[in-house]
């Protein structure tokens, strides 16, 4: 009897804790289920294009540890192309691939459903620093994502303090604010501001205003998808990537900027940016990137296929791909509510 083969590709952005799901599928796959392991190379770019990447349990011997992807990614969209679909499916075919494993966000699993639907045999590893895929209580990357927002914030304080300026970190959140909500919490932020609640200028220069008489640097979170009532989504140009999203930039120097005029006090903006996607995952990421890949060549094995390994409290189980896609989960009301108490502190 033929050895099934099986594909794996990580498509979007990096993401903290994607080895480790590289590795238990190759691990697992091989060493349990008998499978061969065949890597594509840059996301969807590998499966459109042909680009392999052999595998087996060596490769992947203490990968777990390490950030990025030893795949490659990108954000190649098979999905924007007149033929791109049945490109993928025809050159998954050619290389004998059985099934499909697609780690990734909601741009790279919404692909995997398109192919799913065409016949494919795929399962999804959910896969974004933004928390914001449903279907899952957690995604890995988002914990590492935090503590580094967290130790920066930390870091940022005691500067701010001893210059008595008031410094406005951007993190990431293109439409969610879980990073932003989180990590104000945690590193104590004078406000935080999210793209599910958009802010008033004055509001927010109050606070600033009032932490400041205090004696304490006042420090706000901002996430790049974070709207001002006045203008607006502020954006770098008009161009758009392949899977139709607008280029963010710049809502922190433009904060910092109004805020000083406002209240009178030095402002400083900072842009943490790609710090982070990079670096070695921390150990909660590690284990539950592990148990998703565990999941995901479960599923593989047992032919439950269209389906996505997700994070439900403490157990680890699947939710069909369209579960996962079909809308973003953003932060509640109630939740941003918890956080608010804490404005202009």
């Amino acid at each position: 009897m033929a050895r099934m083969r099986v594909g794996v590709l990580t498509g979007g952005g990096d993401c903290p804790g994607l080895n480790a799901v590289i590795r238990s599928v190759v691990r697992r796959g091989i060493a349990v289920h008998g499978m061969q392991i065949v890597g594509f190379a840059d996301g969807w770019r590998g499966p459109l294009e042909g680009l392999t990447v052999p595998l087996d349990e060596r490769r992947v011997q203490g990968i777990e540890s390490v950030g990025g992807t030893i795949l490659g990614s990108s954000r190649t969209n098979p999905a924007a192309l007149p033929d791109g679909i049945e490109r993928v499916r025809a050159n998954l075919a050619a290389a004998g691939i059985d099934a499909l494993v697609a780690i990734g966000g909601e741009d790279t699993l919404g692909v995997a459903a398109e192919l799913a639907r065409v016949g494919v045999d795929v399962v999804g590893v959910p896969k974004t620093i933004d928390n914001d895929l449903s279907g899952t209580d957690y995604t890995f990357g988002f914990d590492t994502a935090v503590n580094i927002a967290v130790e920066a914030f930390d870091r940022l304080r005691t500067t701010a303090e001893s210059h008595h300026r008031t410094l406005v970190v951007e993190v990431m959140g293109r439409h969610a604010g879980w990073i932003a909500l989180h990590a104000g919490l945690a590193g104590g932020a004078t406000v935080t501001l999210i793209p599910e609640a958009p802010f008033d200028l004055d509001e927010v220069a109050a606070w600033v205003s009032a932490c400041a008489a205090t004696g304490r640097a006042p420090l706000v979170c901002v996430a790049e998808g974070a709207v001002p009532q006045e203008t607006g989504l502020v954006t770098r140009d008009d161009s758009i990537d392949a899977f139709g999203h607008v280029k963010l930039s710049g809502i922190a120097d433009r904060l910092a900027g109004q805020l000083e005029r406002r209240t009178g006090i030095e402002s400083r903006s900072v842009v943490l940016g790609h710090l982070q996607r990079g670096g070695p995952p921390t150990a909660f990421d590690r284990v539950l990137a592990t148990r998703l890949g565990l999941c995901a060549i479960d599923s593989v094995a047992a032919a439950e296929f269209g389906v996505m390994a997700a994070l439900h409290g403490t157990e680890v189980g699947t939710v069909p791909l369209t579960a996962a896609v079909g809308t973003l989960k953003t932060v509640p009301m109630d939740r941003y509510e918890e956080a608010r108490v804490f404005f202009g502190t």
